[in-house]
């Protein structure tokens, strides 16, 4: 007779270092439901964006989040730009790209090193965090820092890029590009140790990713090609020609192979950003008076879709703030994914999803 019961995971638990509390219901070793309990650290930033002026808030807003730290202020800028009419200089919005891209190579990397690390392929997990230390000194060489690279002001960007640090980059991108291209994406798609974990494991379709509305390598991993960049380009990706990568097996290996082949693609916008990148200014200047008025805004963070909408009141305070990450529709996805996966798998199927507490707690 197999026993049916539930088991607690968390709110401490393996692969994933921020509190997520799980109630999992199995038969056997078999998931049968699962239960989601957020709210352990929640932290208000909405609110405190209402207490804040709007450049306490690009400071704050970059805090959402480590991996999308780029995402969130530039998204917010984005808001306002529309608000007060701010034409963001050219270059800006090539340079916006740049860190953009540079942050997304990095995020996809951490996420696969991971989910090596969980499987037992430690050897792998060192060498992609090792290739990934690549990227890593190229933001702390350009911006000053390895995470938080507050790359964004409102009318275009802080930093600018001259011949040397040029040079720097794509010097940086030749490093990596055969390691990931040559090593690491063949390892991920060939290695049986990797396949034989990853394969068919947390499976979700292409019709539910669309009624749970997932975002970003989630949904793409499940052949649902939607990427902002190209859907609702903003800055200058209209520009850029470049591929949506999807694979439509909507499982872990998938979702893997999706941000491999992402960050691949990554590389080769960069390279595309630099050789376009046009001279003059780095931002609109000094800024003219936030009227009164509401905005949306949305661009593609490493995880997907992030949409902001900002309410103003004529003071350099905004009345609302309010922000919709992609983590938050994709951990209701768990439920999908888990049902009739193994208790073992559930470290694996966490990790596909790329979670975020710290944004869906925001």
């Amino acid at each position: 007779m197999t026993r049916t019961f539930d088991i607690p995971i968390g709110p401490l638990h393996v692969a994933l270092e921020e509190p997520m509390y799980f109630k999992v219901g199995v038969e056997g070793e078999t998931i049968t439901a699962l239960d989601l309990y957020a709210g352990h650290v929640h932290r208000g930033i909405e609110y405190l964006t209402a207490k804040r002026n709007i450049y306490q808030n690009m400071v704050l807003l970059e805090h959402v989040c480590s991996l999308c730290s780029n995402s969130h202020p530039e998204t917010f800028a984005m808001t306002l730009e529309a608000i007060a009419g701010i034409e963001v200089p050219p270059r800006a919005h090539y340079l916006r790209m740049i860190a953009d891209e540079i942050k997304r190579t990095a995020s996809h990397m951490f996420n696969v090193a991971i989910l090596a690390h969980i499987i037992g392929f430690d050897s792998l997990f060192m060498h992609v965090m090792q290739a990934r230390e690549i990227m890593q000194d190229v933001k702390e060489t350009i911006f000053g820092n390895r995470m938080d690279i507050a790359a964004n002001i409102i009318g275009g960007v802080r930093y600018d890029l001259d011949a040397t640090s040029i040079a720097f980059l794509l010097n940086q991108l030749d490093q990596l590009e055969p390691v990931l291209r040559d090593e690491i994406i063949p390892i991920y798609a060939t290695n049986r140790s990797v396949l034989s974990r990853t394969k068919g494991i947390g499976h979700i379709s292409r019709a539910d990713c669309v009624d749970y509305g997932l975002m970003g390598p989630t949904a793409r991993g499940s052949g649902l090609a939607y990427d902002v960049r190209q859907v609702a380009p903003y800055s200058a990706y209209g520009e850029i020609e470049f591929e949506a990568q999807s694979l439509p097996d909507g499982d872990v290996w998938s979702r893997a192979m999706v941000r491999l082949k992402e960050a691949l693609s990554s590389i080769a916008i960069l390279r595309e950003c630099v050789r376009r990148l046009p001279p003059g200014p780095i931002s609109a200047g000094p800024l003219p008076r936030i009227p009164a008025g509401e905005a949306i805004a949305k661009t593609e963070a490493p995880r997907g879709e992030l949409v902001y909408y900002v309410t103003t009141d004529g003071t350099d305070v905004p009345a609302r703030v309010r922000c919709r990450v992609p983590s938050y529709m994709n951990w209701e996805a768990l439920k999908v994914m888990m049902k009739g996966g193994h208790v073992s798998d559930i470290p694996l199927i966490v990790n596909s999803i790329d979670p975020c507490v710290s944004c869906t707690e925001r």
